[in-house]
């Protein structure tokens, strides 16, 4: 039998909490070589501002082997639909038969709001305790509860082009678990990253949303937001003035414009980036070196992250009776 999962089951299953945890292990065995993760396929549409991507993951030490379908979708919200939707389908590593076909689009927000936190940790300062959120989407929501969740915050700073949106954000977020009360919606992104420990970049912006130059000492950046090879989020003064962590080094190089377009204008090299998460994680590179460096996570999103939380997703999910089950 096959366990069908809706957007509010996995909801449901999947904490915050426990993909934190989930991801920073996945991230270990990507580190020691035990995730097979082909490099996505992608199919743009450009007609219709969007792309689909298909990325599958076998990550043995821990049992999880699955496919996500992806898509990103610009004018989505204009037609009351989020921007990426997605599904995943989970497999039984032992015999390939289909264990369960859940939604992807909270699983996606959370592991990658999870990845996010998993960074900070390793990177932000220990006292980092002021937050900067440009975008007020759901994955802006994901990626706070994560910082919220690795360090002690009790300031947030909200920006986003529709303000009200971001007056929605920061009403609903607000004394959530434990996301402070003092969220407050900011006029200009020079607003907010004045003060700022961390900045959060959860946009679908082509081009980039703040001055470099604007940026404190000791700011610890998690640029999320963009993943394809034409659009950034970062300007080259971001890229040149931080120490640059990646998801996975070989995929940024293949699909972030935050490092490919200044990498063009000449202004970055591949050897300026620093490595990757997992070696981080595993001690093999230090992480933060001074209270006054700039640190950045670019993450464009790992299959192997999906497929962990999957696999926890539907483990939970049986063990609290949701979903339905259906056979092929």
């Amino acid at each position: 039998m096959t366990l069908l999962l809706s957007g509010a089951d996995v909801q449901r299953a999947l904490s915050m909490e426990d993909a934190i945890g989930l991801v920073e292990q996945g991230f270990v065995e990507f580190g020691e070589g035990r995730v097979d993760m082909p490099q996505r396929p992608v199919i743009l549409v450009p007609e219709h501002s969007g792309f689909a991507g298909f990325m599958p993951a076998l990550v043995g030490g821990m049992g999880a082997l699955a496919i996500k379908t992806v898509t990103a979708f610009k004018d989505n919200p204009k037609k009351g639909l989020p921007t990426i939707l997605g599904t995943v389908t989970l497999l039984d590593q032992e015999t390939g038969a289909p264990l369960s076909i859940m939604d992807a689009g909270y699983l996606t927000a959370v592991r990658t709001g999870a990845a996010s936190g998993v960074a900070t940790k390793c990177l932000a300062r220990d006292d980092a305790h002021v937050v900067a959120i440009f975008g007020a989407g759901v994955q802006g929501g994901t990626q706070l509860e994560a910082m919220c969740a690795v360090r002690k915050i009790d300031e947030v700073r909200v920006f986003d082009l529709d303000r009200d949106r971001a007056g929605t954000f920061a009403s609903e977020m607000a004394g959530r678990g434990s996301i402070p009360d003092n969220i407050f919606v900011v006029d200009s992104a020079k607003d907010a990253l004045v003060g700022a420990d961390i900045v959060v970049t959860a946009t679908t912006s082509p081009s980039p949303i703040f001055d470099g130059d604007d940026l404190s000492p000791g700011t610890h950046i998690n640029n999320v937001g963009s993943h394809a090879p034409a659009v950034r989020e970062m300007d080259t003064r971001t890229m040149v003035r931080s120490r640059i962590v990646c998801d996975s080094v070989e995929a940024c190089l293949v699909e972030a414009g935050d490092l490919l377009i200044p990498m063009e204008e000449g202004a970055l090299k591949e050897s300026d980036i620093y490595g990757g998460l997992a070696d981080v994680i595993s001690g093999k590179l230090p992480g933060r070196e001074s209270d006054d460096q700039i640190t950045l996570f670019k993450s464009v999103g790992l299959a192997f992250q999906d497929a962990v939380a999957a696999l926890h997703t539907y483990r939970t999910a049986q063990e609290m009776g949701l979903g339905v089950e259906f056979q092929f």
